[in-house]
């Protein structure tokens, strides 16, 4: 059941708490729809509802702006007034590009606003919510709160922690083999177009310098309809050893290719000033390795094939993984490959 909060026992009694999480689970999928397009800032989701139906829909836009509750708002024009307003993440208070979304939720004359989850940014984190409340709108908290900060947890990151959120995508053979001698796919077609949706998720997908003298890869998105949202593609080397000719030199003017010379702690601190918030990994076993033992990765795509590659495979990381530090939270059928999404354990 969800936790509301600031509420008197007679409205509690008025209002069913499976109500607000049914509602808010819309909006949670329409904060999903842009996910990995809208850094630097966080994806999210507003819904309007009035006397039992829903009247209006917003979501950040791609780049950021516009957001999601103005959107919203400007679907709706007069319906508004009156109207509850559902939002995944805590509504701005701050003038930025954009003027803040609480002034135009006040102006609109909503008279209930559900929020899932806080905004940590030292510039709202609470104060959103104040004004609101301030304006004699009714707030209730905390409705899907830990799916809300899922889908954020690359915004999050970067406040809190100064980096991105780091997934590592892994594609192996049943005993955990990367490569057999010849340079063949291991993974069939279901599991390959997965990890294209990945490549859609995220704001930057990177890999090491290795790879690219070895594959010349493209690391863009090449599901269909969705080959417009690849991520921008990130390259360790530290000797800055990206052929001219490379695939991804030639298609920078489109997507954009960022080379990032710095230890791995540095590089990703410097990815998240430049507004990266979500870092998709996909390397040979050098970087993937350096990853895992600098602790930077948070969350494990582990693809397997039914096969077995034996010795004379290159293993996927050069350090056995250690389970133990990793909780399983999915598992999923692609036949005939299977995916395990890992997650770090906490400390």
């Amino acid at each position: 059941m969800s936790n509301i909060k600031g509420q008197t026992n007679d409205t509690l009694i008025a209002i069913c708490p499976l109500t607000f999480d049914r509602y808010m689970r819309i909006a949670l999928s329409l904060a999903r729809r842009n996910l990995g397009q809208t850094w630097p800032n966080p994806a999210v989701g507003a819904l309007l509802v009035k006397d039992g139906q829903i009247i209006a829909q917003g979501w950040t836009a791609r780049g950021g702006r516009p957001h999601a509750e103005t959107e919203a708002l400007g679907d709706a024009g007069d319906l508004a007034k009156g109207a509850t307003l559902y939002v995944t993440l805590e509504p701005c208070t701050h003038h930025g590009k954009t003027p803040p979304c609480t002034d135009a939720i006040i102006k609109a004359g909503i008279a209930r606003c559900v929020i899932a989850c806080r905004d940590p940014n030292p510039l709202v984190n609470g104060k959103g919510i104040e004004q609101l409340r301030n304006a004699g709108i009714e707030v209730i908290e905390d409705v899907c709160k830990n799916e809300a900060a899922a889908i954020n947890c690359g915004f999050f990151f970067v406040i809190e922690k100064k980096r991105p959120y780091v997934a590592l995508k892994l594609a192996t053979s049943r005993d955990g083999k990367i490569a057999g001698g010849e340079k063949r796919w291991i993974t069939g077609e279901q599991a390959r177009a997965y990890g294209h949706l990945l490549r859609s998720r995220h704001d930057a997908i990177a890999t090491g310098i290795g790879t690219v003298l070895a594959d010349d890869p493209l690391l863009t998105c090449r599901l269909p309809g969705l080959e417009d949202r690849s991520p921008v593609r990130v390259v360790f080397d530290r000797q800055e050893r990206l052929p001219r000719d490379s695939q991804l030199a030639k298609t920078a003017d489109t997507i954009p290719v960022w080379v990032m010379a710095q230890p791995l702690p540095e590089a990703l601190a410097a990815l998240a000033q430049k507004g990266i918030t979500r870092l998709l990994v996909e390397a040979g076993q050098k970087l993937s390795t350096a990853f895992l033992l600098n602790g930077l990765i948070d969350r494990i795509y582990w693809f397997r094939a039914p096969i077995e590659i034996g010795e004379g495979g290159l293993s996927a990381t050069s350090e056995a993984i250690d389970l133990a530090h990793w909780q399983r939270i999915d598992h999923i059928t692609l036949q005939p490959d299977t995916l395990d999404i890992l997650e770090c354990s906490p400390a």
